[in-house]
């Protein structure tokens, strides 16, 4: 049995977790921590969201589970850090946590891009412009070129996990450019799973979005070869064999 501990901001689209579990088998258990601070997608606010003691507080809920890796289910509350701010922050964590690996969202994207060999993205991102730029230079960073950036506007994480099926689709498959190599959804109060094989298909390109890289790295990280045939290109390649860089 694996076990990976998500560390997930307020309540939003959660249920892409055990969504996974089921669709990765009963040898996986992904159970989840619940952190409070405000959801408004904004740089003060998402760094008091990934402080330290609030993930702290995370670890803290899961270690009851016995984790074999734990994960920072936030993209926006670990790339406002910046590249070594990030690195600091998933450092912190596997402190917190007992010394067991830990990362979070924004490294699950640039390590599951490197994975599939993936260097030129668009994002269709959620977030408003400032820190929807912020993301783009997580990714730079990490060597990867965004062909293409796309800002909603949409102010919290709840209003995120609002949105239905149809305006996810039409938001992911309206941004994609010719150019570029995969399609980034970069939030985690957005359910994706069941959408991953619809928009892969309609695209022809993989998509990575923030819950299925944070199921993905937290894998890679406990060592395991779980796969599926229904999360997408990244779910074909056995985590632990992924070649990715390092933090």
């Amino acid at each position: 049995m694996t076990t990976i501990g998500m560390i997930y901001p307020d309540h939003a689209a959660e249920d892409d977790y055990p969504l996974a579990e089921k669709l990765l088998g009963p040898d996986l258990r992904l159970p989840v921590a619940h952190i409070y601070g405000t959801d408004l997608h904004a740089v003060p606010e998402l760094l008091d969201l990934g402080a330290p003691h609030r993930l702290a507080e995370g670890a803290r809920h899961l270690a009851g589970h016995r984790p074999d890796a734990v994960v920072w289910a936030c993209t926006s509350g670990s790339f406002v850090y910046g590249w070594q701010g990030a690195g600091e922050q998933a450092a912190r964590l596997s402190k917190e946590a007992d010394g067991i690996p830990a990362s979070s969202t924004s490294f699950a994207f640039v390590h599951a891009a490197q994975a599939l060999r993936v260097g030129r993205v668009a994002v269709a991102a959620s977030y408003p412009g400032d820190v929807a730029a912020l993301f783009a230079d997580f990714l730079a960073a990490g060597g990867i070129e965004v062909a293409e950036m796309s800002s909603h506007d949409i102010d919290t994480a709840a209003a995120v996990g609002r949105l239905t099926p149809e305006a996810v689709t039409e938001l992911a498959s309206g941004y994609d450019r010719p150019g570029a190599d995969a399609l980034l959804i970069p939030d985690t109060a957005m359910r994706t799973l069941a959408l991953v094989e619809t928009l892969e298909e309609r695209l022809g390109k993989p998509v990575l979005t923030a819950n299925q890289v944070t199921v993905w790295e937290g894998l890679r990280l406990a060592g395991s070869s779980l796969t599926s045939d229904s999360l997408g290109a990244l779910f074909r390649i056995p985590p632990c064999e992924a070649p990715v860089g390092g933090e």
